[in-house]
């Protein structure tokens, strides 16, 4: 049986680049190429669960969602999936925040299809952290750094998809307060606090209290 893949990206060259690739090997099979990470994310919520990718490739520069953004919603929604971040930018900045947002692999976009081939397999068959010779150098430069000085940590970027009023909303649900206790505590109605918490379901493609939860423990919200 085929392997399973998808391919997240915003640019079409980029898209089409990726299936001429793919299309050599007859043991993988493209679930299928999203232009963006919501649609991504709308895809694969209707897909039955024998039918998810197995690979999931994300490019990085998105608008609306970046890859960042979407592999940490994907990791907690889909864990078995795995996440290879295949883009342009070999920078270190980049890299740390694909690894700590839970990528399991960096390759770029020059790469060849049968790098991305062996990148399938080593993920999959090997447990391993595919990536390019180039990012693997950096990663590893970038551990040392951090081993050597730790950065404090910072706010998911995952929140910066929301509205002020609805991060506020967001920290007294990930406190346990119900909606009424929310609405009496902000001085707002019900309704609002419902409509807000909505839209944050709607924004963070998630489904329940569970999924936000998961979420938020994370990425250290609260």
């Amino acid at each position: 049986m085929p392997v399973k893949i998808a391919f997240v990206d915003d640019n079409l060259v980029n898209r089409n680049v990726f299936a001429r690739k793919i299309q050599h090997f007859d043991d993988l099979e493209i679930v299928f190429i999203a232009p963006n990470g919501n649609s991504c994310l709308e895809q694969l919520k209707e897909l039955n669960p024998e039918k998810l990718p197995q690979v999931l490739f994300v490019d990085l520069e998105m608008p609306e969602m970046n890859g960042i953004q979407l592999i940490q919603i994907v990791r907690v929604l889909y864990p078995l999936m795995h996440l290879i971040v295949l883009t342009v930018f070999d920078d270190d900045e980049r890299i740390f925040e694909a690894i700590k947002a839970g990528a399991n692999g960096y390759l770029l976009k020059d790469d060849t299809a049968i790098s991305l081939r062996n990148a399938i397999t080593n993920s999959l068959e090997q447990g391993g952290a595919p990536m390019s010779p180039s990012i693997a150098r950096k990663a590893l430069d970038i551990l040392s750094k951090v081993s050597l000085s730790p950065k404090p940590n910072t706010s998911s970027s995952l929140e910066s998809l929301l509205s002020e009023r609805e991060k506020e909303i967001l920290q007294y649900t990930i406190k346990g307060y119900s909606p009424k206790q929310i609405a009496e505590t902000l001085f707002i109605s019900i309704f609002t606090v419902r409509k807000h918490i909505a839209n944050i379901y709607e924004k963070l493609h998630v489904n329940n209290n569970s999924q936000i939860m998961s979420l938020a423990y994370k990425n250290k919200w609260g």
